[in-house]
């Protein structure tokens, strides 16, 4: 295996066969010791973290695949904290991809103005560059599309496919008795171009609310998995 990338919560392989393995790390993003999942360092070490970041994206991946909803999932290896995945290409030098439903988070900050903390929001998807040193700005349509980011249409699709996936995401945690506010996700091209969910789905990168207490990512792996 040939390492071609150190993230903040993975590593990122290349396979002999042209497939990456990501390996998932027990760094949780965050600042001052406190769990952020908007964050853009790494705040925390939580023991297990990656075994279970990995299980809910096993989950969640599954059941995106049973949909007919294209990602980069092939399977994964619990014991070793790896994924298998195809080969993807990123937009640009990446973008994250938020669905809200609640006004919380860097959504409260910019639009305090306006809006109550909690406040309900409709599925809001906002897409931000990856880019720490200027704090993962929003970037609009348009100016993914004037600066060859992406398409128009790409964008269409991705926002489409966020929508869809998300609200999977939110029913199988409303089984659970559990809220989702907010998720962040990351999408790349595929073969033959074709707009694909990559990275993951885990409690690393939602929040997500259980009688109005915020759950902690190894809390919400738990509660998702288990057979009651």
């Amino acid at each position: 295996m040939n390492l071609i990338y150190t993230g903040k919560t993975k590593d990122v392989y290349e396979l002999d066969n042209g497939n990456y393995l990501l390996k998932f790390k027990d760094d949780v993003t965050g600042e001052n010791g406190v769990f952020d999942p908007g964050a853009n360092t790494v705040g925390l070490v939580m023991e297990g973290a990656g075994r279970a970041g990995l299980s809910l994206t096993k989950f969640f991946f599954e059941k995106l695949k049973a949909a007919n909803i294209p990602t980069h999932y092939i399977d994964a290896d619990i014991k070793e904290a790896t994924m298998t995945v195809l080969p993807a290409t990123v937009f640009g030098k990446g973008l994250e991809v938020i669905c809200r439903y609640r006004a919380v988070g860097s959504f409260l900050r910019r639009y305090g103005l306006y809006a109550q903390e909690g406040q309900a929001l409709d599925a809001f998807v906002e897409v931000t560059l990856k880019d720490d040193q200027r704090q993962d700005p929003p970037i609009s349509m348009s100016a993914l599309e004037m600066l060859g980011i992406l398409s128009a249409e790409e964008y269409a699709t991705l926002e489409n496919l966020t929508k869809q996936i998300c609200q999977i995401v939110k029913d199988e945690l409303f089984k659970k008795g559990i809220e989702l506010y907010d998720i962040k996700l990351e999408f790349g091209r595929v073969k033959d171009g074709q707009v694909a969910l990559i990275d993951e789905i885990s409690g690393g990168n939602m929040r997500a609310y259980k009688d109005g207490v915020y759950i902690e990512p190894l809390e919400l792996e738990k509660i998702m998995l288990s057979s009651e």
